[in-house]
């Protein structure tokens, strides 16, 4: 079966079915404990991923399911070198007859090449990234084939204004918003850094909400480049999507909706959250 094939099935299975889960022992290849080894094969294939779709759009047959399909492929890669990957709720994103705000943690690059894979079989999407994923000559000409709402990170208040007048815009074109609302990423979910620019987009374009809680600490941090670090096998990557949320008055309710969702499955899967509210 190519690659096309692949991800059709996974597209028809993840609309049928609202999860997703790795077969335990079938995909993955036996790397022994050669970890460096195990990363190294990781890595190239994750940038290969990347040649692949700007050869594509040099050719002018990249487009949104290229896109999609590429996204599918990372699965494969994480899957390949010893990834577990389990995604639940996926039916909460075809509840919603309209655009939606998924507003959730962030914890590495992974989501951010992996979930188009699992939204666009749904709804279209735009994702808030930073201008410098937007102007890197590899990565940019592909995230420009879905919407992007672009932030500098530098200035909050320009960030506040791009994202809920980009953001409303787009939300009225029938397009759903992804936003991490973190300054960075991190391994931690830190309550407080968690800001409410989300539910305030969702308010101001009367759309509902739906929370996205993720932990993809499978890949960590580099010593000398942050996206590239060690694998780690022993490490499910999950992705949980909850049910819409009515947004009402300024937001501030669906914003701890939101708060309440992440927080609860990061402690369910074993991670660590910090911050007011932790229990």
């Amino acid at each position: 079966m190519d690659d096309r094939s692949k991800y059709l099935a996974f597209r028809d299975r993840i609309r049928a079915e609202g999860c997703y889960r790795t077969i335990p022992g079938r995909t993955a290849w036996r790397f022994g404990g050669w970890d460096h080894l195990r990363a190294a094969c990781f890595h190239f294939r994750m940038v290969w991923i990347y040649v692949v779709a700007r050869r594509m759009i040099r050719r002018g047959v990249f487009d949104l399911e290229a896109y999609a399909e590429r996204s599918y492929k990372s699965v494969r890669v994480a899957e390949e070198t010893g990834g577990r990957i389990e995604v639940t709720g996926l039916e909460h994103l075809a509840e919603v007859n309209g655009p939606a705000v998924i507003i959730g943690n962030h914890m590495s690059s992974l989501e951010t090449i992996m979930l188009s894979s699992m939204i666009l079989p749904f709804r279209q999407v735009a994702f808030v990234v930073k201008q410098a994923l937007i102007d890197h000559p590899i990565f940019g000409p592909i995230m420009r084939v879905v919407h992007v709402i672009p932030v500098g990170r530098t200035n909050p208040r320009e960030d506040l204004k791009a994202v809920l007048t980009q953001g409303e815009a787009l939300l009225r074109q029938g397009v759903s918003v992804v936003i991490f609302p973190q300054a960075t990423r991190s391994v931690e979910f830190d309550i407080d850094a968690f800001n409410t620019l989300g539910a305030k987009l969702a308010a101001r374009a009367g759309v509902p909400v739906i929370p996205m809680a993720l932990k993809t600490d499978f890949m960590g941090n580099g010593k000398w480049v942050k996206d590239i670090g060690p694998i780690d096998p022993r490490k499910t990557i999950h992705y949980a999507f909850g049910p819409p949320i009515h947004v009402q008055d300024n937001g501030k309710q669906a914003h701890e909706a939101v708060v309440e969702f992440v927080r609860s499955h990061i402690q369910q899967w074993g991670g660590t959250v910090k911050g007011a509210g932790k229990s």
